[in-house]
Formats: structure tokens, C-alpha cells, sequence
């Protein structure tokens, strides 16, 4: 097996497959062709069902290669693949590819995620919070038909029919018919649930990574918001993210129609709620285009980036890159402005759970921004419970903590939203204004500095001017 890991890994096409690894693509393909799967080192047997490209292991590959001089490798041929793989599995137990049972066992995601604001990501593990808070589970840019006037009823083809129909509209050179196809799309997966599983298939996906990117405006919007449709189905998320078009939804964020922005947003958003999708999404490179959305986009758009953040940053990797972007001073300009406090504040718990974020949050001023919002007289209680959440993530930083929140009177602060907040909010107060007070009885006792002076001072005459009876001295050198 080393030797068919050394052998792939430094050809051109490299991809992530379905089970999480990354492999040479026809490699896998001439796995695939003779129905074998190597056994890994750690005794498990990868899975060829699906594929996204590992854009990003293949350009640090390209960039080694560029600056060590080296030509970079080329696609690995198939027939080479094959001998490769034939010689292989002839001297390793012949692992067939079940064909027929599906290898991905999706996590549907969560319908009405359930998390509280102020538990949500302050300790360090994740734990079930106690209260909860319903958190959207569908973009702002998505609503249902509430009435059929709204939309009209479509009748459609069959099931194979209306895919053929479709993709033969969509892959059209006549701008009009793909306008068409595209707004029919539009409504039949936002009133008929059923359809978006139907038409979401590996053919109808890879037809759309053009039109995402037209430079014809309708087509943009329309496809984007078919994209955002067909992601409302729980077992579409995976499916959509491993067709590639997470890049192409980067791509309008980064130079689309605000309106497309708008819909591409929403659908990071909603493919973020699968646990499957959330390292793709960050190593992609979607956290910096979300961060600027945060600021710069509509009422909707801002909304999506945020919520799309928060379930991004709720594993370690993307919170790791997002504050390698320099994510964190402008979250807290953004609580400092009173701007989508109580969004921003859920994304700041998960950042302060995490001890690289922690360390960027001390460092950007946290503690004392947040003491300042508690003293405010116009407090509200949603944002009060956020700035005690963020605070009490951060207490997890120990001393550093300590020394910060007594310099910005933070024992006050806590004392009095002790005396008059409730339930989780007046909890962690308590804790926190505890772990203060300790540390300032710590600091207070009384301590007998001539003799503990003398104490020491004794100790190291006693080696360096000749303790012993012979006058030599232990700890000196002769020059």
C-alpha cells in the first residue's frame, strides 16, 4: 500500500474522495475499473463513490514545484494505472467495491438547529446545550409558496423525461431557452419538495457549473437560486458540494450580481448545516468572500454570510482560518458599531472556544470592548447575554484573562449582572466574578519578603562564595 500512496500522490489529478482521502483520480478510476480497494495503513478500505477536486493540495504541489525548479507532474496514464494497480492487488487480499450499497451514510442535517447563545461554543468540547435557541434552517432568500396564486402549478414530464427536457434546455446555445428552463427550474423546485431530489443529478449539476459563472445577469440569478432550492433537500447537500460548484458559488461572491451574491450566500448557507460539507466549504476558500459579505452586502446577504459563518466555525479548521483572514478585529468593530450584534456574537463563541482564537480575541482588545457594552446604560438583554457568553469562552484563557478583566473592571460588571440577569447568563456571571475574586485573595496574601530575602540569599551564597569546608566554589568556572 506505501507503494501505491507514493505513486499517486505526486501525479497531477488529485482528488478528495467520498471516505475523506485523497488519491490520484485515475488511479481510483483503474481501481474502480477492476473492482479493487487497497487497504490502507490503518486497516480501512477507502471509498471511490464520490469525488470533489483537492484544489488545494494540488496547487501546493504546483507551488513546490515552481519553486524547487522541478516540472510539475503530469495526469497519470490510465493503461500505467492499471499495471499499477493489477501488480498491487496481486500481492495484497483483493478487496472488492460493493456496487450496489451506498457507502455514504448522510447525516441529515439539522431541520431547526437548536443552540444557545450563550453556552453555544464557550467550553472547549462540544457539549448538547440546555437552552435553546432556533437558529433558521433555510436561507432568507428562500420562502414557500403560501398560496397557489403565488406560483403557478407546473405540470411536469415524467421522471426521466423532465431531466432529458431540462438538460436539453440548458445546455441550448439560445440564451432564451436557457432563461426559460432556468425559471421553470426555479419554481418547481421551490413548490415541489419531491423534485429537488429528482433533479438533482450528477448530469443537471455538472450543466449548471457554467451557467453560475455567466455573464448573462437572469441566468446568474435563476441558476444560483435553483442551486439554493435544490440544497433545501437534506440528501442534496453532500451531492452538490462533491459536484464541484462550491468554487463557481465563490466565484459570484466574489464579482456576481448582488442579487446572485444574495442566493449564493444562502446557498453556503444551507449546504454549511451538513457536518460533511463543513471542512470542504473552508478549504475551498469561502470564509474570506462570507467575511466580506458580513459588511458589505444587503439586509438578506448579510444575514446568509453570518449564519453560514457561525455553522463553518463550529469545527476547528475553519476556525483556524478565519482568524489566520484577520476575521476577528472586524467581528468586534462590528459589535463595537452595534451592527448584527447578536449574529456576530455566535461566531465569536465558536472562535473563543478554541485556543488560537481565544489568543487573537485577547489580543484585538475583546475583553475590554465587551466589558465597555456591559456598562452601557441602553443595554439590551440579547446583547448582555452575548458579551457574558464571549467573556466567559474567553475566561478559559486563565491568567491572561484575569489580568485583562480586572484592568478594564470587568468584577463590576459581572457582579451586577449577577445580582440581575437569569438562568445560564447569571450562571456564568457567577463563575466568572468567583474565578476573579480567587485570584485577587491569591494576590492579597500577606507574604514575608525580608525573610524569604534572606532565605534565598543564604541559599545561593552557601554555593557561589564557598560553602564547603574546603572554601571551593561549586558553581564557578576557572577562565
Amino acid at each position: 500500500m506505501e507503494d501505491f500512496v507514493s505513486q499517486i500522490i505526486i501525479c497531477e489529478n488529485i482528488s478528495i474522495w467520498s471516505s475523506g482521502h485523497t488519491f490520484e483520480r485515475v488511479c481510483v478510476e483503474a481501481c474502480k475499473k477492476i473492482d479493487f480497494a487497497p487497504i490502507l495503513k490503518d486497516g480501512s478500505v477507502p471509498d471511490f463513490s464520490a469525488v470533489i477536486p483537492n484544489l488545494a493540495l494540488k496547487s501546493t504541489i504546483v507551488n513546490w514545484c515552481q519553486t524547487h525548479l522541478i516540472n510539475p507532474p503530469k495526469p497519470f496514464d490510465l493503461s500505467k494505472a492499471e499495471e499499477l494497480v493489477r501488480s498491487l492487488s496481486s500481492k495484497k487480499p483483493n478487496t472488492q467495491i460493493e456496487k450496489d450499497v451506498p457507502s455514504v451514510k448522510l447525516d441529515h442535517a439539522v431541520s431547526e438547529l437548536i443552540r444557545s447563545s450563550s453556552e453555544e461554543s464557550v467550553s472547549a468540547v462540544t457539549t448538547t446545550p440546555t437552552q435553546p435557541l432556533q437558529l433558521a434552517d433555510s436561507p432568507s432568500c428562500y420562502s414557500s409558496a403560501s398560496s397557489s396564486s403565488e406560483i403557478e402549478t407546473l405540470t411536469a414530464p415524467n421522471i426521466n423525461e423532465e431531466e432529458e427536457y431540462f438538460l436539453t434546455k440548458l445546455k441550448s446555445h439560445q440564451v432564451f431557452d436557457i432563461e426559460e428552463a432556468l425559471i421553470t427550474l426555479r419554481k418547481i423546485t421551490r413548490t415541489e419538495e419531491s423534485s429537488r431530489v429528482v433533479l438533482c443529478t450528477p448530469r443537471v449539476l455538472s450543466a449548471f457549473r457554467s451557467l453560475i459563472v455567466s455573464r448573462y445577469v437572469n441566468i446568474q440569478v435563476n441558476s444560483v437560486a435553483v442551486l439554493v432550492n435544490l440544497s433545501l433537500e437534506k440528501t442534496n447537500k453532500v451531492k452538490i458540494v462533491r459536484s464541484g460548484l462550491v468554487p463557481d458559488l465563490i466565484d459570484v461572491l466574489k464579482s456576481g450580481s448582488p442579487e446572485a451574491q444574495e442566493h449564493a450566500c444562502g446557498a453556503l448557507f444551507s449546504l454549511a448545516l451538513d457536518d460533511h460539507n463543513k471542512t470542504a466549504i473552508g478549504v475551498l476558500g469561502a470564509l474570506q468572500p462570507l467575511m466580506h459579505m458580513l459588511r458589505s452586502g444587503s439586509e438578506r446577504t448579510r444575514h446568509d454570510s453570518a449564519l453560514a459563518l457561525y455553522h463553518l466555525s463550529l469545527i476547528q479548521s475553519n476556525k483556524t482560518k478565519l482568524v489566520k483572514i484577520g476575521s476577528v478585529p472586524v467581528l468586534l468593530s462590528m459589535v463595537k458599531s452595534g451592527h448584527m450584534t447578536g449574529r456576530v456574537f455566535l461566531i465569536l463563541c465558536n472562535l473563543a472556544s478554541g485556543s488560537d482564537g481565544r489568543a487573537a480575541m485577547l489580543d484585538s482588545g475583546a475583553v475590554d470592548c465587551l466589558v465597555k457594552l456591559l456598562k452601557g446604560s441602553e443595554l439590551d438583554e440579547p446583547t448582555r447575554e452575548g458579551c457574558v457568553a464571549v467573556l466567559y469562552g474567553l475566561s478559559q484563557a486563565g491568567l491572561r484573562f484575569k489580568g485583562l478583566a480586572k484592568a478594564a473592571g470587568a468584577v463590576e460588571e459581572l457582579a451586577k449582572v449577577e445580582r440581575t440577569a437569569n438562568g445560564l447568563t447569571r450562571e456564568k456571571a457567577r463563575k466568572m466574578s468567583e474565578m476573579l475574586k480567587r485570584g485577587s485573595e491569591e494576590e492579597q496574601e500577606e507574604v514575608d519578603w525580608e525573610a524569604l530575602l534572606d532565605s534565598g540569599f543564604m541559599t545561593r551564597t552557601k554555593f557561589r562564595f564557598g560553602g564547603g569546608k574546603d572554601g571551593s566554589c561549586v558553581n564557578s568556572s576557572e577562565f
